[in-house]
């Protein structure tokens, strides 16, 4: 068989792997995805949930530059929160509960239909190189297939290994096989490779779990939706989430079996994920708690299955088992599938441009858990990007890079690429300085834009923000400049318990208090209701939310804006490309090997790297100064 030659060959079926290909194909290139098994493209192998904390935001903004993840999961959840609206919505971020059977069928399906996408499925065990540039893939048919560029998106399965207690075999997921070769070929043509760990817990049969002993953990009475599209749309019925907590027994059984742990003998070298640890990990780690929450969350709408968030873990099979029948609610529970670990290779990610193309190989691309991430989202994002990149450097055009006050998808390429990792990477809010201005709320206004220039985003989406725009700036400027009386909305604030309105002020200063909402204000003016009422109904919430967030928030946003610009002032300095740093003797010699090794494209870049100093930034600022 003659195989044609390929604009993009991604490699690996998992989230990063989707997105990379369908951005790829959907910007015109003859694309071709190559999975170990075409029936688990976008398996949930962890959690059967998108978004949370941070993620939610990443989530969106996927959505917003085009992708994907957004759309399937409005098509496959089962339950819609928004987290942490008790704080300020620099802090809201959605979440998710997905059906995780048809969150693959959904993603299958998308890629099956996308145009000049092609699916095949085998294992890559070599990527061809040519004069230092990636022209192809051999499999592990023998198969030779052709193209200009390469993104490796292999996840957990190089050289993957699972531990249960004492026994351990390779593998990518349980009951699938692992990715072998691959890596070692890709240590031969001079890349760092490490190792990682992760875990997942037991799958518990829900009929088994005593509910009544469960604390209820119901979705939002008004759930939303992650995609900007109006092809998606809110849930109408919900499954509920519940809680259940270990307890010192349950810690004392789990403890019988460390000396068989994977974890504590040392089997294990790589490192596993600070913020989300196995709980033999917890219980050593945090050994004066008496209880760790649980979360009992149900992986469809209609298998039994459930999954018990906090309670991965590697240890022997029947350790599992009997701490999970001391914990209340679970005395009978019978499981599915047991918990493991499992440990596989990555590539330091401090060995990628900014676009995710490697610094060893031209065309070659590198996306998701293989640079050192954890997370669905943090790998979907990755792809996104390293397929928009691939296509757009075959093209000639100028790659296309987020940076920190522009997306969380730019703090979190920018943090792998300038400080590397030595634990799986997560992304939080707490991770991006300029949080307040990368809300999950305006995700579509801050990227939409860009994704569109560059042919990604459709005509309907920037069509979308358009309007999205328009009508909240007509809203806000009705809020500022509509008055209202003291008669008018003094029981309204009686109600609410905050002080009435002795003389006629506008709107603006009664919703600048914390009790007040765009709707309490709708309520009371029927000029600013009329404004209201001539937005289309697919953004009215969407507009009446970024008005309200916009107007209580003004200050705070313009300050962080302020800020945001003078510090991409040197942001956007570029610094010449393999200059040899060793050069400049004013730097001190850690900044001189880091920044020959790293090479970062900006002074702001290279203001990220560890090691560097702000003494070391302004002898480069003088330099660049000189070459002018």
């Amino acid at each position: 068989m003659d195989w044609p030659l390929y604009d993009v060959i991604v490699v690996g079926g998992g989230h990063a792997g989707a997105e990379a290909s369908a951005a790829a194909a959907n910007l015109g290139a003859k694309t071709l995805l190559i999975t170990l098994n075409i029936d688990t493209i976008c398996q949930m192998s962890c959690n059967p949930a998108m978004g949370g904390v941070a993620k939610g935001q990443i989530v969106r903004e996927i959505d917003a530059l085009g992708g994907y993840s957004g759309v399937v999961t409005d098509r496959s959840m089962i339950q819609f929160r928004m987290l942490n609206l008790s704080k300020g919505p620099a802090m809201w971020s959605p979440r998710a509960q997905c059906d995780k059977m048809q969150f693959s069928l959904n993603w299958r399906h998308v890629l099956e239909n996308t145009s000049n996408l092609s699916i095949w499925q085998d294992e890559v065990v070599d990527v061809l190189v040519e004069n230092g540039t990636a022209c192809g893939v051999r499999t592990r048919m023998g198969i030779h297939i052709p193209s200009h560029s390469v993104i490796l998106t292999n996840g957990t399965f190089l050289n993957g290994t699972i531990y249960i207690g004492e026994g351990s075999w390779q593998g990518g997921r349980i009951g699938e096989k692992a990715a072998l070769g691959l890596s070692d070929k890709l240590r031969e043509y001079g890349f760092e490779v490490e190792r990682l760990k992760t875990g997942t817990p037991v799958r518990i049969d829900g009929r088994t779990i005593d509910f009544s002993k469960l604390v209820e953990q119901p979705g939002d009475p008004i759930p939303r939706k992650f995609s900007y599209l109006d092809s998606t749309h809110p849930l109408t019925q919900q499954r509920s989430c519940y809680l259940a907590y270990t307890n010192l027994t349950t810690h004392d059984i789990l403890r019988t079996g460390f000396d068989r742990s994977p974890l504590f003998t040392g089997r294990i070298q790589g490192h596993g994920p600070r913020y989300c640890p196995s709980i033999e990990d917890k219980i050593v780690r945090f050994s004066a708690k008496d209880r760790h929450q649980l979360f009992v969350e149900p992986e469809g709408w209609t298998t039994n299955s459930y999954y018990l968030n906090g309670f991965s873990s590697s240890l022997p099979l029947e350790v599992q088992v009997d701490a999970l029948h001391s914990i209340e609610g679970f005395e009978h529970a019978e499981i599915f599938k047991p918990g493991y670990a499992i440990e596989y290779d990555y590539f330091p990610p401090t060995q990628l441009k900014y676009t995710l193309e490697t610094k060893l190989i031209e065309n070659l691309f590198f996306a998701g858990q293989i640079n050192g991430t954890t997370g669905y989202e943090e790998a979907a994002c990755q792809g996104l990007m390293a397929g928009i990149n691939a296509v757009l450097k075959l093209k000639g055009r100028p790659s296309f890079v987020l940076n920190r006050t522009q997306a969380y998808i730019g703090v979190l390429i920018d943090d792998l690429v300038t400080k590397g990792v030595d634990e799986p990477y997560r992304m939080f809010t707490s991770r991006a300085e300029y949080r307040i201005l990368l809300r999950q709320d305006n995700a579509d206004t801050r990227l939409t834009p860009l994704s569109y220039d560059l042919g990604l985003a459709s005509e309907e989406r920037m069509k979308r923000v358009g309007e999205k725009s328009k009508f909240t700036d007509m809203l806000i400027d009705a809020v500022k400049e509509t008055p209202v009386l003291p008669s008018d909305v003094n029981s309204l604030l009686e109600e609410l318990n905050t002080p009435p309105l002795q003389q006629r002020v506008k709107l603006v200063n009664v919703l600048l208090r914390p009790e007040v909402n765009m709707e309490h204000l709708l309520s009371v003016s029927p000029m600013l209701r009329d404004k209201a009422d001539s937005i289309p109904t697919s953004i009215k919430d969407d507009v009446l939310s970024a008005a309200e967030i916009l107007l209580k928030y003004e200050r705070y946003i313009e300050k962080e804006r302020d800020v945001a610009n003078r510090i991409l002032k040197f942001e956007d300095i570029e610094l010449p490309s393999g200059f040899d740093y060793f050069s400049l003797q004013s730097l001190s010699y850690e900044a001189r090997e880091k920044l020959s090794k790293m090479q970062p494209r900006t002074i702001g870049q290279a203001s990220r790297i560890s090691g560097v100093s702000p003494a070391d930034i302004s002898v480069l600022l003088i330099y660049m100064q000189q070459l002018k």
